[in-house]
């Protein structure tokens, strides 16, 4: 094999190549808007030239809907003649893939525009711009990032259902919800312990796994980060390690937000806590006087709520996770360590108070998700709203409590002058469109519910 010098690699991307060099192929991944990774696959000797060159993708792949399909109506397809656009390697984010049998490495993209710099509507820069404006204001987002998800079966039912997965130590079915129970970690811990050491290789910071209140139902925590864009980076190559790991030990893992109607629905948590030019902590105060500035951000995030909504829950499986009694916020109250509402804020000492927000499914997308809960905070500094009371006790008893419609998000997003001003009319309108699109070819489809109700009765 030629040898191949590291003269435009990053010093960590660098490293990482001379630490494997006997890595042949090299998965490059391009995150789209719905956080499914696309890209190329490549040999080591085109590395170098991907570095100096990029690599041509079609600009298509940024608005490709959940199925694969090209949405023409981004403007993104046949009207540009599906045109290449170059695609450049983010430095630092070489990492091996300890799970594939053949040694092999992974390399983030970022796709740049029509007219210099990189393309305004990938999900990654919109987090970057966002994150931009408090760089701006002399502020610094430090974000953590929670995932829950489902190990499931890999064979389906009969007819198409997931099913919950057989547990490895007692040859069962999981049936029982045993919330923070570690007989299941221990059980799983052929999974867990894979999943950790493939986090280890990639130096992606996870911290905590936690059986969750369903059967088979898991979360994965990631250590809080002061740079909100690596953060949802290891939010997308964790949730990548997880589902191929699961897939190597005859698992299904699935960040669907909700699989079984019955049970807990799975959520993405973002944490969020800001930092000023002295590293000083702007929300640290305590329950009893909470800071002005934490009050101002908890009210802005439930002033662009309605207008976000489609960030944090864009496919039609995720408004079956808003129900009752299912630790989901069905409103966007706050409250002090106070899993019922949509703002908690998490027991902490003073210096180390935090917002987390909960509204989210773990089928959204971590970048858009970030944004727009960052976007929210900045809204509510500048406006300087108050949240009203903190809730006390349960939230669902207290609060009305609010329907939600696929339909409806996309037209508020759709038509939203928060969106245009915080992301940019390009973003609105690809990702708008894309979710129109899917909504239109979701209903298109005759379901199994439909004949139980109607083929004989009417």
């Amino acid at each position: 094999m030629p040898a191949m010098t590291d003269s435009t690699l990053h010093p960590a991307d660098a490293k990482v190549l001379a630490a494997h060099d006997n890595a042949e192929l090299i998965d490059l991944i391009l995150p789209d808007m719905n956080g499914l990774l696309r890209g190329k696959r490549i040999t080591r000797d085109a590395l170098e030239k991907v570095f100096q060159n990029g690599v041509c993708l079609p600009m298509s792949l940024i608005g490709t809907d959940v199925t694969g399909n090209t949405v023409e109506e981004t403007g993104l397809g046949y009207d540009i003649g599906d045109e290449d656009r170059i695609c450049r390697p983010i430095p630092g984010t070489l990492r091996p893939i300890p799970w594939q049998q053949r040694p092999m490495l992974q390399c983030l993209l970022s796709m740049e525009g029509f007219h210099g710099g990189m393309f305004s509507a990938n999900p990654r820069e919109v987090l970057k711009n966002v994150v931009q404006k408090f760089t701006d204001r002399g502020l610094t987002p430090v974000v953590a990032v929670e995932l829950e998800f489902y190990l499931l079966d890999k064979q389906l039912t009969p007819d198409g259902r997931p099913q919950t997965s057989i547990n490895p130590s007692t040859g069962e079915r999981n049936k029982t919800t045993q919330v923070y129970y570690m007989g299941d970690l221990n059980d799983y811990q052929g999974f867990t312990d894979a999943v950790a050491d493939a986090c280890t290789a990639q130096n992606i910071p996870a911290d905590t796994a936690v059986a969750e209140y369903a059967p088979g139902q898991f979360e994965i925590n990631l250590k809080h980060r002061d740079d909100a864009v690596a953060a949802c980076d290891d939010a997308t190559l964790l949730k990548r390690a997880i589902k191929s790991i699961a897939e190597q030990q005859n698992l299904l893992a699935s960040f669907m937000a909700k699989p079984f109607v019955d049970q807990a629905g799975s959520g993405t948590h973002i944490h969020v806590s800001l930092l000023d030019k002295n590293g000083k902590n702007i929300f640290a105060s305590t329950q009893d006087n909470p800071a002005a500035e934490l009050k101002h951000a908890i009210a802005g995030l439930q002033s662009v709520s309605k207008d976000c909504m489609l960030m944090f829950a864009p496919h039609a499986n995720s408004y079956r996770r808003f129900v009752l009694n299912a630790f989901v916020p069905l409103n966007d109250c706050w409250g002090f360590n106070n899993r019922t509402v949509a703002m908690r804020i998490p027991h902490s000492d003073e210096k180390n108070v935090r917002i987390e927000h909960r509204i989210a499914g773990a089928d959204a997308n971590p970048y858009l998700v970030t944004a727009a809960v960052l976007a929210g905070i900045l809204h509510g500094l500048d406006a300087k709203g108050d949240p009203g009371p903190a809730i006390k006790g349960n939230a669902y008893e207290q609060t009305e409590q609010r329907q939600l419609f696929w339909r409806d998000t996309i037209n508020d997003f759709m038509a939203s002058s928060f969106i245009k001003d915080m992301f940019g009319a390009e973003f609105q309108h690809v990702f708008g469109q894309q979710k129109l699109k899917e909504m239109r070819s979701f209903y298109t489809e005759v379901t199994t519910l439909e004949y139980d109700w109607y083929l004989r009765s009417v």
